[in-house]
Order: C-alpha cells, then sequence, then structure tokens
C-alpha cells in the first residue's frame, strides 16, 4: 500500500493533471498483483533533428515509469510529423518530407538515452508507419467515423480558427485521431504529453473505449519556458538548451534565464527531492540567498547529467572566468575573413556576423547590433552600417556567450 502510495507521489510531481487519478491508483495496483507491466506511451514528431530541455519533461517521467519496472513505448510519428501539431497554431505548419522526418526521428533517438532506459525489458521504439501503412483508404474512413465534427470543433485551436475564418485543412483534423489512434495500436496504459496535448490524449482514451480496449490514463505535465522566460522552450523561438548544446554553452545558458522560472528549471530538469524543491522556493521567496548561487548549483546539475562531473566543474570555472571576472573564453573558435568577404578593404558589421555563424540572416543582425548584444574587442558597436577594417586576432562578441576570433586571409 505504501509502495502503491509513494509510486502516486512520483507519478503526480510536477504533473498538472492525471487523469483520472483513481484509475492511476487501480493501475498500479493491478500491474502489480499480476506482475505485468504498465505499458507508457509518449509520442515525438521529429519535426526537427535536435532534443532539447523541454522535450525532458514528460520523458523523465517516462524515466519514472521505468524506474518503478514499467516499458516505456516511444513512437516516433514519422506520420503526423508530415502534418505538424496544429494545437496553439493559428496557421497550418509546412508539411516535412519523409526523408526529413527519417534523418531527424535518427537523430532524436540517438539523443534519447542521456534520459531513458533504451534496453528492450524498459524501451520499445515505434514508427507509426507500422501501422497506418499498412491501412487501406476504408480502414481509414472506419477510424475517422468513431469521431465527429462536433468533437474535433471542441479543440481550442480548431475552434478559434474556425470562428475567425482562418484556413483549417481537413488534415490537421485528423491529426488528433491519428494520435489517439497510435494507443490503440500499442494497447497504451499510460500516455504522457505536455497540457497542450490534453485534447489529444482524452481522444485516445475515447478511441480505445471505442474499440473495447482498457481506456489509457492521461499524465499531463507543464510546458517548459524557455531560457527568454516568456514562451514555450521552441526551437523556431531561439530559446532552447539542446541536449547536443557543449557543456560550456549548457551552463552559460541555464545562468541566463530570468529568477522567476529557477524553481521550475529544478523541478522540472533536475533530481532534487520533494524537500529540497521546497527549500529551493522558500529561498526564492525569502531571498534568503543570492539566486544566481541557486542557478549556479542547477547549471552545475544540469551539466553533469549530461557530460559528468568533471565536465560540469569545468565548465563553471570557465563561466567564472569569462563572466564574473570578464575574461576571454579559453577556446575561441577562429572566422576567416578573406578577399573575397571584403569591399576595399572593410567588411560590413551585418555581413561579419552572418559570416561567423552567430546570425542566420543580416535581419537578425541588425536586431543584435540595435538591442546593444555586438561588441569587437570588448567594444559596443552602436550602427549597423559601420563599415570593419578587419584587425587579425580581433575577437568578435554576439550576446554574453558567443565569440569568434578574426583570422584575416590577404
Amino acid at each position: 500500500m505504501a509502495n502503491i502510495a509513494r509510486q502516486l507521489e512520483m507519478i503526480k510531481r510536477g504533473a498538472d493533471e492525471v487523469i483520472p487519478l483513481d484509475e492511476m491508483e487501480r493501475k498500479l495496483r493491478t500491474s502489480a498483483k499480476t506482475d505485468r507491466p504498465l505499458r507508457i506511451k509518449y509520442g515525438i514528431d521529429p519535426t526537427a533533428p535536435d532534443v532539447h530541455l523541454g522535450h525532458l519533461v514528460p520523458l523523465q517521467k517516462m524515466r519514472t515509469f521505468q524506474d518503478m519496472g514499467h516499458v516505456g513505448v516511444l513512437i516516433i510519428g514519422d506520420y503526423t510529423a508530415q502534418i505538424g501539431d496544429p494545437t496553439g497554431l493559428d496557421e497550418s505548419r509546412a508539411a516535412l518530407t519523409g526523408d526529413q522526418v527519417r534523418a531527424n526521428a535518427e537523430r532524436y533517438v540517438e539523443q534519447l538515452g542521456a534520459v531513458l532506459k533504451l534496453d528492450e525489458s524498459h524501451l520499445e521504439v515505434h514508427y507509426q508507419t507500422e501501422w497506418f501503412g499498412e491501412m487501406t483508404l476504408q480502414n481509414m474512413i472506419e477510424v475517422m467515423a468513431k469521431f465527429t465534427f462536433a468533437q474535433m470543433m471542441a479543440h481550442d485551436t480548431f475552434r478559434r480558427r474556425y470562428e475567425q475564418g482562418l484556413p483549417l485543412s481537413l488534415h490537421e483534423l485528423m491529426y488528433p485521431v491519428l494520435q489517439a489512434y497510435d494507443s490503440v495500436a500499442v494497447r497504451a496504459d499510460v500516455e504522457l504529453g505536455a497540457t497542450e496535448q490534453k485534447f489529444n490524449i482524452l481522444c485516445g482514451r475515447d478511441l480505445q473505449r471505442l474499440v473495447g480496449q482498457e481506456p489509457q490514463v492521461a499524465v499531463l505535465n507543464p510546458i517548459l519556458i524557455g531560457t527568454d522566460g516568456a514562451n514555450k522552450m521552441s526551437k523556431s523561438l531561439g530559446n532552447t538548451i539542446a541536449i547536443d548544446d557543449p557543456a560550456n554553452e549548457k551552463f552559460g545558458k541555464v545562468m541566463s534565464i530570468p529568477d522567476e522560472i529557477i524553481a521550475n528549471y529544478y523541478e522540472f530538469l533536475t533530481d532534487c527531492s520533494l524537500e529540497e524543491l521546497a527549500d529551493v522556493q522558500r529561498t526564492l521567496e525569502t531571498k534568503s540567498a543570492n539566486p544566481r548561487d541557486l542557478k549556479f548549483e542547477l547549471a552545475r546539475r544540469i551539466v553533469a547529467r549530461f557530460h559528468g562531473g568533471d565536465a560540469a566543474r569545468a565548465a563553471g570555472a570557465e563561466f567564472e572566468r569569462v563572466f564574473k571576472q570578464k575574461e576571454l573564453p579559453d577556446d575561441i573558435p577562429e572566422v576567416v575573413i578573406g578577399p573575397r568577404n571584403l569591399d576595399e578593404g572593410r567588411i560590413w558589421i551585418v555581413r561579419l556576423i552572418v559570416a561567423a555563424g552567430m546570425a542566420k540572416t543580416n535581419g537578425e543582425a541588425r536586431r543584435l547590433i540595435e538591442g546593444g548584444g555586438v561588441r569587437l574587442d570588448s567594444e559596443q558597436i552602436g550602427s549597423v552600417d559601420l563599415q570593419w577594417a578587419p584587425v587579425d586576432g580581433a575577437v568578435l562578441q554576439v550576446g554574453k556567450r558567443r565569440f569568434a576570433r578574426i583570422a584575416v586571409q590577404r
């Protein structure tokens, strides 16, 4: 009894909702009696090649279930990724090709070992192709017939776009149905997801019930806020910390987060105890310690998780040296500026930033300059019109963490 209570406590930790909670408890008890592990589903649409820390919130919950002896069932959405989850979008998302999806999926799975147990007894990896690839049109019509248009219009995004006369494609209406069928295909006992996935996951419960399966339980976790402190962590917003980021970059990004989300990062990205989390929250509320110290420890833990303790200590020392003592990093990448980059011996500062790989477009580079985030040899650049005569060995700095040493090729 106490063991089940403790398991429920761990499942509820950091979760917004467990729907329904009594079914979760019953499933745990039944699993313990029958010695049958629960099947814990989580789906990923490989719309980009990198896993960031925002993905870790539900994946850590899957690891919690794995540690309890249950089986993670990871669904690679190679079909739904070609639609793109419409949740929260006011316009249709551009479709990806099958080749793009497969390449992204391979990168995803490579990176998940940092969080999940990958052996066959703890994790199954399935591609939607396994079931949708065999479906006929008749099969799909039979599945679609299980849902009504009125049900789909209960989806906030669909209803808003419909009412505002915005484009709403028929294939987007299929997205929740396809995700629901995944649960049927793998006979999921539990589905993990962010709070924004509530509608889709509950569709899975409905479809399982309609086909005679025991409905899954939904475990919904909050969305991790990005390093900007304002928006969902998203690659397109540039506010992510990627699993593949180097140790020093991870450390610096964690140190850049606003104080208001420190406790959230401790809760969702570390294995700190509930008691320790309460101490962090109390410290922030009473201002009994410098929030910077809490962030430093948070950064150390996150980096250690992915790179080891030695790398975390080195990254901490480097951060102190560069940002506290205002010294340059030891390892600064070199950018070669040759004659083809120059116009009468000078280079436009915007072009330099793009050439150094610190901005993808001229517009982005302009915004960085206008925001006061660009320096040459520690001198802030104030004009987007600067035509600079390159100096061999000069250091270009964009933001607080990105540096490049200029190598002039004559």
